[in-house]
């Protein structure tokens, strides 16, 4: 039997330094984008047409608004959007900023759980808590906790998941 889906948000947001994290994602990615555009103005030269000079610019207005959104607007949208918790019966998560994801995992159908840190996320102090169930979803995270929390997060995860396995045998 699996638990209700609740008629709420969970209950708790990422870490406050995901938005240090995205940030820096956002960044690199504009950097790219702006090594890119440059390439393209050293490369092409302008006497190829008019448009030429109009696609420069363009390209340049482009990367201004890649950049503010990148960097400005996206890291704290998806911090305030992005959120978690873990109730007696179940793992919620909800993700996405413009697609939003509702997962909902019961304690039951948790296997194994695992604290996982990429380079970006230490540098932060930052790691995700991987949940894999025995269902056709896979593996469900939690992005982005501060690694203490991460720690204590699948602890109790698995304490829990052990505890429902020894109680159904």
């Amino acid at each position: 039997m699996s638990a209700p889906l609740p008629a709420r948000d969970p209950a708790w947001p990422l870490s406050r330094s995901a938005i240090g994290l995205w940030t820096v994602q956002g960044a690199l990615g504009v950097l790219f984008w702006a090594a890119a555009v440059a390439a393209f103005w050293l490369f092409v030269p302008l006497d190829a047409g008019g448009w030429v000079r109009l696609l420069r610019w363009a390209a340049v207005a482009l990367l201004v608004v890649d950049l503010v959104l990148a960097v400005g607007v996206q890291p704290r949208l998806r911090w305030r959007v992005h959120r978690w918790e873990v109730t007696g019966e179940a793992v919620y998560t909800l993700t996405g900023w413009l697609n939003r994801t509702w997962t909902l995992v019961p304690i039951s159908r948790i296997q194994t759980v695992d604290v996982n840190r990429g380079l970006l996320q230490t540098m932060f102090g930052l790691a995700t808590v991987s949940v894999l169930t025995a269902s056709s979803q896979g593996t469900v995270r939690i992005w982005h906790l501060e690694v203490d929390v991460a720690r204590q997060v699948a602890e109790d995860l698995a304490r829990r998941a052990e505890q429902v396995r020894d109680v159904a045998t």
